[in-house]
């Protein structure tokens, strides 16, 4: 693939690479400093890869990474669904303006907005039988596409790498 065509977050990545590592040519790093950003380097490369195949995955759905997540916060609220509060505060990425991100799914009809029938200023979020069936065609794609990136992994790997990320996050 030629350098112009390589996918944004992998240009990014590389530019990362670049200038992290400049400074050890220079000489003005200590070992401690180089691991440090070749860690940061390898965490950045594997991010701008996994979101990009995360992407490729939901794309046919016309759903963006943050749709998705919306849509996976509300499937998992259940029927009573969720205040705006609570998906803001699952959400794996931050999105500036969620309201406009329900508006787009509730135009689509993925999902609803009702008020509270104790508290009428509490609007609450929940997913429609088309969003759950949108989910539920996303399933296996993303089941497999987290068996191709970690499906290698034993069991105490997979624990002890998700502690460390944990720690860092």
């Amino acid at each position: 693939m030629a350098r112009d065509a390589a996918p944004s977050s992998a240009r990014v990545a590389d530019k990362t690479t670049e200038v992290l590592t400049s400074g050890f040519a220079a000489g003005r790093r200590t070992p401690r400093q180089v691991a440090n950003a070749e860690l940061h380097i390898a965490l950045v490369k594997a991010a701008a890869r996994l979101l990009d195949e995360f992407t490729a995955v939901v794309k046919p759905v016309d759903l963006s990474l943050a749709q998705y997540n919306v849509l996976r916060i509300l499937r998992g609220a259940g029927p009573e669904g969720a205040t705006c509060g609570h998906v803001i505060d699952r959400l794996i990425q931050r999105d500036p303006d969620v309201t406009r991100l329900i508006d787009r799914l509730e135009r689509r009809g993925l999902v609803e907005r009702t008020r509270d029938k104790d508290d009428r200023r509490v609007v609450r979020g929940r997913i429609t039988d088309k969003g759950l069936e949108i989910l539920a065609s996303l399933d296996a794609p993303i089941d497999g596409l987290h068996a191709r990136h970690v499906g290698h992994l034993t069991d105490r790997q997979l624990g002890d790498l998700r502690k460390l990320i944990e720690e860092i996050s």
